[in-house]
């Protein structure tokens, strides 16, 4: 479409990305004419009227595509905004279990959080070697992401639809009891643990449930060459409780500024990487988890990537965190929090509490 068109592709960390592109973006220089945007980030973006309209630039989405990750890219968030940004990486958090020692001690394939912990105290109680549980423990981004699916699971809302805290009630205090009681069968410094010691123990076999999996960790869970645990692990859409199952999404989008210099180039490149073709090759090469159904559902892919099926699922049914563009500094308060409960510095009720009052001055601001 574009033979005289060349891309040029500036690999950057999460954090210098995203700073890059902001002063890029405020100051009108047009430097990039993409830029990729984690969902938690998104609506920043958005709210600062930053991004083109994308339909506008004659980009179309269509039923293929993984609805609730369209629905991120648009602004207001609803069915009906403005696409501002495009699903490019499928991202969702997901559960891995043990599946042949929760068989073994009597357990079924567990569907709630209840079962979950069952499983886990039996499995804790006669296996020595193995932790119950693993889960990032370090204040901030790990221990929140975690916990997210636990507190959703229990009819948890960080804000109301007006933006308000809504931490202080009895659904918050369930999940808080819930994550500390889960917490006694993890292993010894577990609140220094980040994604490198879950992901660990996920392929040596050492912890019966890891709370928190993301697709890019497990692309080699069924390669006996650097999984013990070959055949052994299921990964599945995260467990519910009062509600239904709640996994949380982390899609990456990508979005075109409004300084942008190759508007309708660039519009057009992100309809081809939204394509099948281009998804199906992702996948197939790099494991980049795909944002279309008919990827997720290519029978070729499942024989490589057997956890496919339960992450579509996850990604139908998945919950984003708060669109709230302060999300970074809730996050960062409520990990402290949830940090200190989890070393005994706060009961449970303390933490609610603290919590509710942190994320409420942060939204008051």
């Amino acid at each position: 479409m574009h033979p005289d068109v060349e891309f040029e592709i500036l690999k950057l960390s999460g954090s210098d990305l995203f700073e890059k592109s902001v002063i890029d973006i405020k100051t009108g220089t047009g430097t990039y004419d993409i830029v990729y945007i984690d969902d938690t980030n998104i609506t920043q973006f958005q709210k600062s009227g930053w991004l083109e309209d994308l339909e506008g630039l004659g980009y179309k989405t269509d039923s293929d595509m993984i609805a609730p990750a369209v629905k991120l890219g648009r602004f207001p968030y609803k069915d009906a905004g403005t696409l501002e940004a495009a699903p490019i990486v499928g991202n969702v958090v997901l559960f891995a279990y043990r599946k042949d020692l929760f068989t073994k001690y009597g357990h079924s394939d567990p569907t709630t959080w209840t079962q979950i912990l069952d499983g886990v105290k039996d499995i804790s109680q006669n296996e020595s070697d193995v932790d119950g549980v693993v889960f990032g423990g370090v204040k901030g981004n790990p221990i929140v992401t975690g916990f997210m699916p636990i507190f959703w699971a229990f009819g948890g809302h960080v804000l109301d639809e007006d933006g308000n805290a809504t931490l202080d009630n009895q659904n918050t205090l369930d999940a808080f009891n819930y994550f500390l009681e889960l917490a006694e069968y993890a292993p010894m410094g577990v609140s220094m643990y980040q994604s490198t010691q879950v992901k660990d123990a996920i392929y040596t076999g050492t912890a019966a449930v890891a709370s928190e999996v993301w697709p890019g960790w497990i692309g080699d869970l069924e390669n006996p060459e650097k999984s013990k645990v070959v055949g052994k692990v299921a990964v599945v859409k995260s467990p519910g409780e009062k509600v239904n199952a709640t996994s949380m999404l982390g899609v990456w989008l990508a979005a075109i500024p409004k300084s942008a210099k190759n508007k309708q180039a660039a519009a057009d490149f992100l309809q081809y990487l939204t394509s099948s073709e281009a998804q199906t090759m992702m996948a197939e090469e790099t494991g980049v988890p795909p944002t279309r159904k008919s990827v997720f559902e290519n029978a070729s892919l499942i024989e490589k990537y057997p956890w496919y099926p339960a992450q579509e699922n996850a990604l139908m049914n998945g919950v984003p965190r708060p669109r709230s563009p302060q999300w970074k500094q809730i996050e960062d308060e409520l990990g402290s929090v949830l940090q200190r409960a989890l070393i005994g510095e706060l009961t449970a009720e303390q933490a609610v509490k603290e919590a509710q009052s942190k994320v409420s001055d942060i939204v008051n601001q």
